[in-house]
């Protein structure tokens, strides 16, 4: 069906790039953001993988610029010698640097931003959007692009909820200048993992503020991920100074001095030298409990979910805006072969169930020796892809699914 009305729920990543993949099939698209200021991915690095770039060049934008170069990765060990290294060639960037380019591209006056979406209604001519204003969008699509929180997926699937996966991670991004020499010239160019017992620390260059690439300019990606029991210890690092515990996440400037102490403190015991320094350079760490996401359709009626709003990977597959853009593209592709909505949304989903579903697998069983329990399964997972070898070769690539 070409010249129909979509409303898009959500103006992040998978918002932006199903906007502009119908807009480019010959849909009217407006996007409505609940956030009424510009959206920030701040302490987000991302792997842009190749599929990505493949998917922006096809819209039309500029890739050369889009991240850091990297070639090999390596290994620390606690003392800081190198155990591992292997080539692997990405580009490595930074969320702000992603989605400026597609907010850039998407045009402004169909970009909505402060209003939060209620409910719809459908039926068999069309779908009704209802927002918190009180207004109703009449159109042919909804699309919930609205995140792991998503308020469309909750009223299609109110059963599917986040999934805490068993441990966390701290997170930073740390200006390039901060960096001591010897540091910089030792970690600053690669992708570099340390491996404490149960525990992975990783590292690697991104864009810097404004999505400056000048050498000097620059920002390191830091990922700390740390077991903790859901009931124990996640609500202790989810417990501001005023006793208040906080779902899902917790905002950086409430996270308590004790929190931060500690991990600086395991940092100086666990960590290798090179690594020890970079905590050190950590203004306001983030601190993000890991969950994934797992639904069972994608598509109902005339509305469809994607991207973060129907699959939540764990981070270690680094696919998640690859996997938001190619559901966007099988959504505008089906839309562009059938004309009825409702068929069309079937064969997207149809299209995109079984890779989401493997996407999630794979990042469970590369993240099960992290988890602060295990079943007998995951710990045979854990014997897997736990090991040094495994780890660097295995993290933020995507040739699983292309096997």
């Amino acid at each position: 069906m070409a010249g129909g009305r979509a409303v898009i729920v959500g103006g992040s990543m998978s918002g932006l790039l199903s906007g502009l993949l119908l807009r480019r099939a010959g849909w009217a698209v407006d996007v409505y953001e609940r956030v009424d200021s510009e959206l920030s991915g701040r302490g987000a690095g991302i792997v842009a993988q190749y599929e990505l770039i493949e998917r922006l060049r096809g819209l039309g934008l500029a890739t050369d610029n889009l991240g850091v170069h990297v070639t090999t990765r390596k290994i620390l060990d606690s003392q800081g010698q190198m155990t591992h290294e292997i080539e692997c060639p990405q580009v490595l960037t930074a969320w702000e640097r992603v989605y400026r380019l597609l907010r850039d591209a998407f045009p402004p006056e169909h970009y909505h931003r402060g209003r939060g979406f209620a409910k719809f209604t459908q039926g068999p001519k069309g779908v009704e959007a209802h927002f918190s204003d009180g207004e109703t969008i009449e159109a042919d699509l909804l699309v919930g692009a609205d995140g792991i929180r998503s308020t469309v997926r909750q009223q299609c699937l109110p059963e599917v909820r986040p999934r805490y996966v068993g441990y966390t991670a701290w997170r930073a991004l740390i200006a390039e200048s901060a960096f001591p020499p010897d540091v910089h010239r030792e970690l600053f160019d690669f992708m570099t993992f340390g491996l404490p017992r149960g525990e992975q620390f990783l590292g690697y260059p991104v864009a810097g503020p404004d999505n400056d690439l000048r050498a000097g300019h620059r920002r390191y990606n830091v990922v700390w991920y740390r077991p903790a029991d859901e009931t124990t210890k996640l609500q202790w690092l989810l417990t501001d100074d005023q006793g208040v515990i906080h779902a899902i996440s917790i905002p950086p400037p409430l996270i308590r001095r004790e929190a931060i102490a500690e991990m600086r403190a395991d940092a100086e015991r666990l960590m290798a030298p090179q690594f020890r320094q970079v905590v050190r350079l950590i203004e306001e760490p983030i601190l993000q409990p890991i969950y994934d996401l797992e639904s069972p359709h994608m598509a109902f009626g005339r509305v469809a979910v994607l991207g973060d709003a129907a699959f939540v990977a764990r981070p270690h597959v680094a696919a998640g805006v690859s996997k938001a853009a190619d559901d966007a593209a099988a959504l505008a592709d089906a839309l562009q072969k059938e004309p009825d909505v409702e068929t069309a949304l079937k064969r997207f989903e149809a299209a995109r169930l079984a890779q989401n579903h493997q996407i999630i697998e794979r990042a469970r069983h590369l993240g099960a020796y992290l988890q602060a329990t295990q079943t007998q399964e995951e710990k045979a997972r854990a014997g897997m892809h736990s090991t040094d070898g495994a780890v660097i070769a295995e993290t933020a690539v995507l040739d699983f699914l292309y096997a």
